[in-house]
């Protein structure tokens, strides 16, 4: 029988947190454009902050990943300490609709939900439907499991040893707490806890008195995941998750000392006899309560935490180059695409800096701006491995359909921007050449040269712009200079040709200049790449 029970219990616990990944990546997905605008959202409007941190634990069901992301953001200095703790408050609100959801006798409408998701997916060719079909199969697996575990702990109602243990510890708060906090710590997940304590309520194995400390444990252990993920960031990142677990102790604290008799007896007068029911209104109440109550004191919990972990004026970061790439974030798909399309911007920012400073090394023949130029290509290089690799790791997620055809797209775009970098440092080597052999430009094509230089310029920030935003008005003004640069690629070299046949320009001039207009309009059709993959894309780059 023990076997049975165990074996059981494993089963139906491990249907459950199986059905609940299921439901939340197909509500991400779903939910995906939203989720994207995340970052976006949050505003130095506290209460936007905990309505954002709502919406996204709701998405994906999990409070902790929610604050794990929250490290992230703010070891990468996305965030704000003051954003950060609005988006938490959210958090622990919108983890408590998984509670309420179990709470409710659906078990019979599973078979119907998974039935209809299949269904749905072998029938419909619209993506958004086939995620919506993911949702459904994931809520029927999710109660399945949740019937299962019920079924599995029934046996313990009659056994007097384990009620009589129940008795025992529900004596000792201090008891329950460090239950709630170990299983929570075990399962990594604060729904999984309220779900076990529903399944046993339900038996009429566990009374609400006894089931609210592990309520309050569940609460703080819910925290531990976002400080193991705080281990090895910086101040800040540690400051978060500290001030995560600060305000589920500090709501602990005060409901056990003053406000535990006032929740029973309103859980109790809402479900008088459903403990399943009780149990996930406390677990709501609890921390619906303790974000209006502790919302007017967040400038006072930042400066405690600040107190309790300092910042100091000169802080060592992990060795990260890139500033959104970051592995706790790949938990939302959507978020992490987003992101990576922010550093994609980085990036171009540095590649920019390699063509400015390998032009300035010819116009002004310094080569102070070659070795800059060389230090640029060096940083887009690794810009260009650790978006590689991060895209890589994404394209394994859980993405959509639609995410995964930008996706493919950003690889292409990722070499597009490295190789005009390359082009950009083929021209600084030029410019180390015209240097050393002291080759002399006659003033007329130093003016188209420096024309053409302008061209490139322009054409590559307009490409960049239209990335980020999505202005197709950019994209063809970009793709209109990369028809110039070739027209005037043509024209350039026929004049040149002509001016060292009269004995104008030297020999030398002429490989100089083929060599220079060759980068340059190779440098042009790259950024023409980039804009015909915004032309591609749409608007699902800026969604």
């Amino acid at each position: 029988m023990y076997l049975e029970m165990v074996l059981g219990s494993i089963a139906g616990l491990g249907l459950f947190l199986y059905g609940m990944k299921l439901m939340a990546d197909g509500l991400q997905k779903v939910a995906g454009n939203r989720l994207k605008g995340f970052i976006k959202t949050l505003t130095k409007n506290r209460f936007m902050s905990v309505l954002v941190g709502m919406f996204v634990t709701m998405i994906i069901q999990s409070s902790s990943a929610t604050s794990v992301m929250v490290v992230g953001f703010v070891n990468a200095g996305i965030m704000t300490l003051q954003q950060a703790i609005g988006v938490i408050f959210g958090a622990n609100i919108g983890t408590t609709i998984t509670g309420q959801m179990v709470s409710l006798n659906l078990t019979q409408w599973a078979p119907i939900a998974i039935a209809s998701g299949i269904l749905m997916r072998s029938l419909v060719k619209n993506n958004q439907l086939k995620d919506t079909a993911e949702i459904l199969i994931g809520f029927g697996i999710l109660f399945i499991g949740m019937n299962y575990l019920k079924e599995a702990l029934a046996p313990l109602k009659d056994m007097p040893q384990f009620a009589q243990w129940i008795v025992d510890y529900g004596h000792n708060p201090l008891f329950g707490i460090a239950i709630g906090f170990l299983m929570t710590l075990a399962l990594q997940s604060s729904s999984a806890t309220i779900g076990v304590l529903i399944a046993l309520a339900s038996q009429g194995i566990l009374p609400f008195t006894t089931a609210l400390y592990i309520i309050y444990g569940d609460n703080m252990g819910t925290c531990t995941t976002a400080l193991i993920s705080s281990l090895g960031t910086s101040r800040k990142g540690k400051q978060v998750a500290t001030l995560h677990l600060m305000i589920n102790v500090i709501g602990t604290f005060y409901f056990m000392l003053f406000l535990n008799g006032i929740l029973t007896n309103i859980v109790q007068t809402i479900d008088p006899t459903d403990v399943a029911r009780q149990i996930a209104n406390a677990h709501t109440i609890f921390n619906v309560v303790n974000v209006i109550f502790l919302f007017p004191f967040a400038n006072y919990l930042i400066k405690l935490v600040t107190i309790l972990i300092p910042d100091t004026k000169v802080e060592t970061i992990p060795d990260e180059f890139t500033t959104y790439l970051d592995e706790r974030i790949l938990i939302s798909p959507a978020i992490a695409l987003k992101n990576t399309v922010y550093e994609f911007v980085s990036m171009a920012n540095e590649t920019h800096k390699t063509i400015d400073n390998s032009i300035k090394a010819i116009q002004e023949r310094d080569k102070d701006y070659i070795l800059k130029a060389y230090e640029n290509e060096d940083r887009v290089n690794t810009y260009e491995k650790a978006i590689i690799e991060y895209l890589i790791q994404l394209s394994q997620q859980n993405v959509s359909n639609e995410d995964l055809i930008v996706i493919d797209e950003l690889f292409n775009t990722a070499n597009d921007i490295e190789r005009i970098s390359d082009h950009a440092e083929n021209i600084a080597d030029s410019a180390n050449i015209l240097i050393d052999k002291n080759i002399q430009l006659d003033d007329q094509v130093v003016k188209e040269l420096n024309y053409v230089f302008d061209l490139v310029k322009q054409g590559f920030n307009l490409s960049i712009d239209a990335f980020s935003t999505g202005d197709l008005l950019k994209v063809g003004d970009a793709i209109e200079i990369e028809r110039e640069i070739d027209r005037l690629k043509l024209e350039i070299r026929d004049k040149h040709i002509k001016r060292m046949n009269k004995g104008i320009a030297s020999p030398e001039s002429g490989i100089f200049v083929m060599d220079l207009l060759s980068n340059l309009e190779r440098m042009s059709d790259h950024f023409r790449n980039i804009c015909e993959t915004i032309k591609k894309l749409g608007n699902q780059l800026t969604a």
